[in-house]
């Protein structure tokens, strides 16, 4: 996904001091963040032009030390044709060396109000997410109490019915039938709609439906963490089902494990129903409430007991 200059300012709220509008259409390339305070005494031998520049406390008080030369010499070195943008952070003076040497270079010039640590990490979070390598996967993920549930199945099975008996319940949709899912970090996987698709459902015998229009901002969610997958299997006799929910069967997405519960599908079974509980008993193991070691702990009270006697 590309993400521009003018996209960030929007994101972040930041001002813009100098940028045309070519200049703000200027990609960002990488999420990593520099903060130039070696560079500003001259040291070049690792500098990395393709970064944003992010200027705090520290940099702009030692700049303060310098001649109007000397600033002027590091900032020309500085900008590259690639560096997208310079960030003075907490509503610093912006030197008018950096304005002359950022016109002359073609480079943004920027001004946030926020604290230095804060500003990176929200710039930081924003680009890891949209600068992600990402997956599109076929299922329909849906926010139950918070937590992101991919249903995946068989083409025709009932995973768009199902996401939309969910809306009904008060859940909220996040993407139907295309999930692009990326990984945020080691651990952490997040999915969210192809932006053709957002908001909507398509339902076979109705057609494609604007959830949001239908059901409200409240029914729908932009994006959400997928923590619990759901594989919808169509029910045959003499198939195996795991029934005390000690499988620990997980699927693997931009190299995030999670845990993966299939549910057999057949007539007259409600399967929004039985998701919504899969979400709600996946919740309370992770909170240390573990219904099938509880059952196993008392059948093997009971043999004991029975032992004895």
């Amino acid at each position: 996904m590309t993400v521009t200059v003018k996209m960030l300012v929007d994101k972040v709220k930041l001002k813009v001091i100098y940028g045309t509008k070519e200049l703000l259409e200027k990609p960002i390339t990488t999420a990593d963040i520099s903060r130039p305070g070696l560079e500003m005494t001259g040291y070049f031998d690792y500098y990395s032009p393709e970064r944003i520049q992010l200027v705090g406390m520290k940099e702009w008080s030692y700049l303060n030390t310098m001649t109007d030369y000397n600033r002027y010499s590091v900032f020309s070195t500085m900008f590259k044709k690639e560096t997208p943008a310079i960030i003075v952070a907490r509503g610093l003076e912006i030197p008018k060396e950096m304005l002359r040497a950022a016109k002359e270079n073609g480079v943004c010039v920027l001004q946030g109000h926020n604290g230095t640590s804060t500003l990176s990490g929200e710039m930081s979070w924003y680009l890891n997410a949209q600068l992600a390598e990402r997956t599109s996967v076929h299922g329909v993920l849906v926010d139950i109490y918070g937590m992101g549930v991919l249903i995946q199945g068989d083409s025709g099975i009932g995973k768009s019915e199902t996401g939309l008996e969910l809306v009904k319940r008060g859940h909220r949709l996040v993407a139907d039938d295309r999930v692009d899912v990326y990984a945020k970090d080691e651990e952490t996987l997040w999915g969210e709609p192809a932006e053709i698709l957002r908001h909507l459902l398509e339902i076979r015998g109705v057609g494609i439906i604007d959830v949001m229009s239908l059901y409200g901002a409240s029914a729908v969610r932009n994006s959400s963490q997928v923590q619990l997958a759901i594989y919808l299997e169509n029910f045959e006799k003499g198939k195996i089902f795991d029934r005390l929910g000690n499988g620990n069967e997980e699927i693997e997405l931009q190299g995030v494990k999670i845990p993966c519960v299939r549910i057999p599908v057949k007539t007259g079974r409600n399967v929004s129903i039985v998701i919504e509980a899969a979400a709600m008993n996946y919740r309370a193991k992770q909170m240390g409430f573990d219904a099938t070691k509880t059952f196993e702990d008392r059948l093997t009270k009971l043999i004991s007991e029975n032992g004895e006697k």
